[in-house]
């Protein structure tokens, strides 16, 4: 199997990485000795990518293979992946502060007040009968 990436997905991973926002300036790319299954060609090449996205900090370092040219390739969808699902956490977190605010927000049923406050009653009734009871000294 050689290591080489097809021109369409290229292609596609940089149309997604656009989308997502993430310009190629913006990233840093070191090529770093690989450790792991490969024997000589990983130890006599630098084919290990890491890769950082400066804006964000997201770090992604790759040596699934053995071709330093797939290892970038891999390294950016790595990150593209990372970029993408903390961006779908900020804003499912959004959504559910606002929900949050919107329940809290929200009128109770009435059935649902009307049990609040007979629970009330019933607490006050059982703190009126825990009174110390005076004996009256005029009888």
């Amino acid at each position: 199997m050689r290591g080489r990436v097809s021109s369409r997905k290229r292609k596609k991973l940089t149309q997604r990485m656009e989308r997502l926002g993430i310009c190629e300036k913006d990233i840093s790319e070191k090529f770093i000795r690989s450790s792991g299954r490969g024997g000589q060609k990983l130890n006599k090449t630098s084919n290990c990518v890491y890769v950082k996205h400066n804006p964000s900090g997201t770090e992604v370092k790759c040596s699934l293979t053995r071709s330093r040219d797939t290892n970038r390739f891999l390294a950016r969808r790595i990150l593209a992946d990372k970029i993408e699902e903390s961006l779908f956490l900020e804003i499912e977190e959004k959504k559910n502060r606002i929900e949050k605010i919107r329940r809290r927000k929200r009128r109770r049923p009435k059935k649902s007040r009307e049990k609040i406050l007979k629970n009330k009653r019933m607490t006050a009734e059982k703190k009126h009968l825990r009174k110390r009871v005076y004996e009256d000294d005029n009888a």
